[in-house]
């Protein structure tokens, strides 16, 4: 019980951690610039192929940095597309990072330390870190951002230089530890697991964002909003986001297992792409994306007795020009990401003439973060974890996302050796109810997945 690792598992006295030496290397999930042209014309891009866990060198602390000895992380579909290496190698965004020089030169590597999730424990502290301490128990924000750029102070996400943490900077959060900006550290949550916390800030923060701070679309109560992917990482918190804030969610699934992970979150309206036509990508064809959104309609104002005010997109090409259609007049798509591919067609009379909007999100700034962490707090919000793998299994967890087999968030045990550790207030817990923090148990998929 001496070494740094098992101080921290332990909970040991921060003096006690702060004595420990920092070992030089440390296990890490990693990409190799020399697979970047593994897969070839492969359409499939497995990433279990691409992933490797093994050692890596530890990197020097900057006078603004913590080191988190990363209890456990989650992986998102950030993790999939640097494993596959498209739209294009990341290791191109380490590349022009280190072009800023000083501390940043650290991150262009042969090899990129993966994972924007994470949740540990604080281990060291840089020189120029005020406001934690060794000893402090912590989830990470993925935006890293530039605080002497000057679009920062107006929204952390403004900025030219903000970067996705652990995928377009190295030292990212699927590893036994992992260094990030003081700037990126929010508490952990006292009443949740490891794991159960190291699902949240990505998926929730960017939720958030999208739907409730005034930087997105400003839902109210009483808004309906559409939702895709809603039994996913991100959709599952969208649908707690309406709800919490009175509004009512319509979930978009493609199967009867998601649509029974919906009803557990209590959607108000639930409907199976099967149900309006939805079988592939044809929404990406604008003269099908028309013809599908009416039958959604009218599915949905069957349900309800109204458009929706606002669609929450991160599909992208396969479902935006449906979602630019089925939006009431005057109401929002707010898109973060594009996952079924980026080049949108949709028929843009629906756009101009009936003046809705779209709306881009990308991450949270800090504050946001902290607002989304305090209804977790709370216990208004709460985990949609679903599976869990050890960190030695990361390809299949990987992999899971990748084809979709996932239902809500897929998390990575790292250093903590087995699940349920790392609550600090079990009465908190105890009133919340575990059921209450785990409405995804017993959905999880097989491991095993083609």
């Amino acid at each position: 019980m001496n070494t740094l690792s098992d101080l921290a598992i332990a909970g040991a006295e921060p003096e006690r951690i702060a004595q420990a030496p920092v070992p030089g290397e440390y296990l890490a999930t990693y990409i190799r610039a020399e697979d970047v042209g593994l897969f070839g014309a492969d359409a499939d891009r497995d990433v279990r192929r691409s992933l490797h866990v093994g050692p890596v060198a530890m990197p020097e602390l900057a006078p603004d940095e913590v080191l988190i000895a990363v209890m456990a992380s989650s992986v998102n579909y950030n993790t999939v597309w640097s494993a596959m290496f498209e739209p294009v190698p990341t290791f191109r965004f380490l590349e022009q990072f280190a072009r800023e020089g000083g501390w940043a030169a650290r991150h262009d590597l042969p090899y990129q330390v993966v994972g924007s999730d994470a949740a540990g424990v604080i281990v060291r502290v840089g020189s120029g870190v005020r406001r934690w301490r060794v000893g402090d128990h912590v989830v990470v924000s993925p935006a890293y951002v530039d605080d002497q750029e000057a679009a920062s102070h107006a929204d952390g996400m403004l900025g030219a230089e903000q970067r996705a943490w652990g995928f377009e900077t190295n030292f990212g959060g699927l590893a036994h530890y992992s260094v990030v900006r003081a700037s990126q550290l929010i508490p952990k949550p006292s009443h949740l697991t490891w794991e159960e916390a190291a699902c949240n800030t990505l998926c929730a923060g960017t939720a958030y964002r999208m739907l409730v701070s005034d930087r997105g679309a400003r839902m109210k109560q009483g808004d309906v909003v559409l939702i895709w992917g809603a039994a996913g990482g991100l959709g599952a918190y969208a649908v707690q986001f309406v709800k919490n804030g009175g509004g009512t969610p319509i979930g978009i699934v493609g199967s009867e297992a998601k649509a029974e992970a919906l009803r557990r979150l209590g959607c108000d309206v639930i409907v199976q792409r099967s149900e309006f036509g939805l079988a592939g990508d044809e929404g990406a064809d604008p003269r099908h994306s028309v013809e599908i959104g009416r039958r959604l309609g009218k599915i949905i104002r069957r349900a309800v007795g109204e458009d929706p005010h606002i669609v929450f997109e991160h599909v992208g090409r396969a479902t935006f020009g449906i979602s630019m259609f089925v939006v009431r007049r005057g109401g929002a798509v707010v898109t973060c990401g594009s996952s079924t591919g980026y080049h949108h067609e949709f028929d843009n009379r629906y756009l101009w003439m009936k003046l809705k909007r779209v709306i881009g999100s990308h991450v949270a700034n800090l504050q946001e973060q902290w607002e989304s962490n305090r209804l977790f707090q709370q216990g208004r919000i709460v985990p949609t974890m679903a599976e869990v793998f050890p960190m030695a299994e990361v390809g299949e967890a990987a992999r899971l996302v990748q084809t979709n087999r996932h239902t809500g968030k897929v998390a990575v045990l790292c250093l903590a050796p087995e699940r349920g550790l790392g609550v600090t207030d079990p009465a908190l817990r105890e009133r919340i109810g575990a059921d209450r923090l785990n409405p995804f148990a017993g959905l999880a998929t097989s491991a095993l997945v083609g």
